[in-house]
């Protein structure tokens, strides 16, 4: 896949070489070739081994942030946000953690019950925090050399979120945040239990959602004291990037700590080629509301927190949005597809467009996604003065916070917590593209 640019200057730049050569990803698959979707870390005894360590991210407007956070230890490399676990329902799941960070630290897996720490009960009142002035949720590893192994049975098929029970403001703002995917025992093509929450395994997508405030951060790696009463949020995260590198594939060198891309990349909807949705899981790691609003689709939310939503008889109690709002700590698991409502074609239903004027067209200098057609698969020519980053007809839709702050990378505009949903036509796009 050619590398995207990272361009400061703007998004239409970073989109061209993003947008092409993409691959579908494979659920379960930790490979480095899957530059789409899902990256799951698995396991064949169910048994992880993270390490709790430092590092540093960069943002698209140039900064380099410090960030703690949770990194698969055989790996040995730190990484935003944690790793993916994925697990079957039923299956006894071993979480080891070795603490490198300079102070005790810990792991809590809400949703999940009978978490044992070290054998014994990891319940909010248990605690052998090494550090008094420390508040810990549960059994934590001491600073620096300690480790903690948490065990659980894996509970209701869905998302969660696990992070730092341990001086949780801090250690969940540094970054100690990760994503546990519980999968029907029996049925991977499956959000939950429910025939009805199948989707195309080709097509699984991860946000999890979290904010940056960077003098917090600043004050941690010069060891001084947090002034939690200034705590201002300036960099707004998917998956641990900013727009556009939201954009890039995952495992790209070029953000060798953040290795999941968050480019969502779709057919519309087809009852015979095509019949199953997307399922896009939503986690927030942070401290507000994420109202997170996808163009030219809605969404069906068919679990929150791990749970189906269905009535005590088994009644499907999904529901479509078009702005799914996602609380702090909250897990919301989504089927999404695309559908050609007006079945726009040129040739048989040639609705009236008017072409936009081509100063509409322009994104930066010279650039735009804008393929002179509305039709989707059709390209006609365009003119000589722009560069066309539209392959083959495809379709873009921006999908981002919609407060609309949250969408800013320091404040600049087109930025944070954004990235965009790629619309193939149905007999797709040419190899490579």
């Amino acid at each position: 896949m050619t590398r995207p640019l990272r361009s400061r200057l703007g998004l239409g730049v970073a989109v061209l070489a993003v947008v092409a050569g993409t691959v579908a990803t494979v659920p379960g698959s930790a490979s480095a070739a899957t530059s789409e979707g899902l990256l799951c870390d698995t396991s064949a005894t169910n048994t992880f081994t993270l390490s709790a360590g430092d590092g540093y991210v960069s943002t698209p407007d140039g900064n380099s942030i410090y960030m703690w956070s949770y990194a698969n230890e055989l790996k040995g490399a730190f990484q935003l946000p944690g790793p993916t676990l994925c697990v079957a329902q039923g299956a006894k799941v071993t979480v080891i953690l070795h603490n490198h960070l300079p102070e005790a630290s810990s792991i809590v897996f809400p949703g999940q019950t009978g978490v044992l720490a070290d054998g014994n009960p990891a319940q909010p009142e248990y605690t052998t925090d090494p550090t008094p002035t420390l508040t810990s949720m549960v059994q934590s590893a001491a600073a620096t050399t300690g480790s903690v192994t948490y065990t659980f049975t894996a509970g209701t098929p869905g998302t969660y979120l696990y992070k730092s029970g341990t001086d949780v403001d801090k250690q969940v703002q540094m970054g100690m945040f990760g994503a546990l995917v519980v999968r029907p025992s029996g049925h991977p093509d499956r959000v939950n239990g429910r025939p009805d929450s199948a989707f195309s395994t080709a097509n699984e997508y991860l946000f999890l959602l979290s904010e940056v405030d960077p003098d917090v951060h600043l004050a941690v790696e010069r060891k001084q004291p947090v002034d939690w009463s200034t705590y201002n949020a300036r960099y707004f995260m998917i998956n641990g990037r900013s727009m556009p590198d939201t954009l890039s594939p995952n495992n790209a060198s070029y953000l060798p700590n953040q290795p999941y891309g968050a480019f969502v990349h779709i057919k519309p909807w087809d009852g015979a080629t095509n019949p199953l949705p997307a399922t896009i899981r939503y986690l927030n790691a942070g401290t507000v509301n994420y109202p997170f609003h996808p163009h030219g689709s809605d969404e069906r939310v068919i679990n929150k927190d791990g749970q189906p939503l269905e009535g005590p008889a088994g009644q499907d109690l999904s529901y479509n949005k078009f702005d799914l709002n996602v609380a702090p700590g909250q897990t919301l698991d989504v089927l999404m597809d695309w559908r050609d409502a007006e079945h726009w074609t040129d040739i048989t239903n040639p609705i009236p467009t008017q072409i936009p004027a081509i100063t509409d067209q322009l994104l930066v200098g010279t650039d735009t996604w804008f393929s002179e057609s509305p039709y989707l698969g059709t390209k006609n020519p365009a003119p000589t003065t722009i560069t066309d980053n539209n392959v083959c007809g495809e379709y873009y839709h921006i999908a981002h916070s919609h407060a609309l702050q949250q969408a800013t990378n320091f404040g600049a505009t087109f930025g944070g917590m954004m990235t965009l949903y790629r619309i193939d036509p149905p007999a797709g796009c040419p190899a490579g593209k």
